[in-house]
């Protein structure tokens, strides 16, 4: 069992066990529950690029990365240099995320937020949405095409926009399908966890133009990102690269600026 297969055995546990304790209908019944979500795609195409800056305490690969700032501190950074979006880990074993984060952060900041969570089932989309979520993310490796489409139509009966994400060409034929909005390429291969910016190149040509093209992982420097855009890539997601320094705002902020 890969570590990808066992986050997934652990998730499937932790569901059956939160449906125990809290009931659709209390999920339902949260103030944020009607709240009209806010669009990355709107948010991406209005601009030459947007960064999805991500706020992430540590990871199965690299332990701790920074749990010296509140999400708040780090959240606003983010939103005061000028991210388009922020993606905010809710997994709490392998990542040291909550849901608890989301909403701080909805509290926060008023731009796009994404649940960075192994969805597997509705109940954690009607989360994502009941604690302020604008997006949430599929991963094509751990999802049949059935199960895409599911909790696809279920998150855009909801008002949330959906960011697929796919690490091969296999993935991608896989999952392109109507009820997506955004089409992440995850630049780490989940074999070797080698990371390379060109598996977004390959793949850039097979996605439809219909879906915004996101570029994800292994994106720590300007270079990269200027690389990407002439392949259509507008959004770009960038978790570690900032959250490891001292400062996640003003890396973001300088790292943003320098594109420009």
């Amino acid at each position: 069992m890969n570590i990808l297969e066992k986050i997934i055995a652990d998730k499937k546990r932790e569901i059956m066990l939160k449906k125990s304790v809290i009931p659709v209908a209390q999920l339902e019944a949260s103030v944020l529950f009607e709240r009209t979500a806010l669009s990355l795609c709107e948010n991406l195409k209005e601009k030459p690029f947007g960064i999805i800056a991500e706020h992430k305490r540590r990871s199965p690969s690299k332990a701790v990365i920074n749990q010296s700032f509140s999400v708040e501190e780090v959240v606003k950074g983010y939103e005061d240099a000028a991210a388009a979006a922020i993606s905010v880990l809710t997994d709490g074993k392998y990542f040291g995320g909550s849901l608890d984060d989301l909403i701080l952060a909805r509290a926060s900041v008023n731009i796009p937020l994404l649940r960075k969570e192994f969805i597997v089932d509705e109940y954690q989309i009607l989360e994502a949405k009941a604690h302020g979520a604008d997006l949430i993310l599929l991963i094509a490796a751990v999802l049949t095409r059935t199960e895409i489409k599911q909790l696809s139509e279920f998150a855009k009966g909801l008002g949330l926009e959906v960011l697929l994400e796919v690490h091969n060409r296999e993935e991608l034929q896989k999952a392109v399908m109507p009820g997506l909005d955004l089409i992440g390429v995850n630049n780490r291969n989940l074999k070797t966890f080698e990371v390379s910016i060109d598996t977004s190149k390959q793949l850039a040509a097979d996605i439809p133009d219909d879906f915004t093209k996101v570029s994800e992982s292994g994106i720590s420097n300007v270079s990269s990102i200027k690389e990407l855009m002439p392949f259509g890539f507008k959004g770009f997601l960038i978790g570690e690269n900032f959250m490891k320094t001292d400062d996640p705002g003003g890396a973001a902020k300088e790292f943003i600026n320098r594109i420009r």
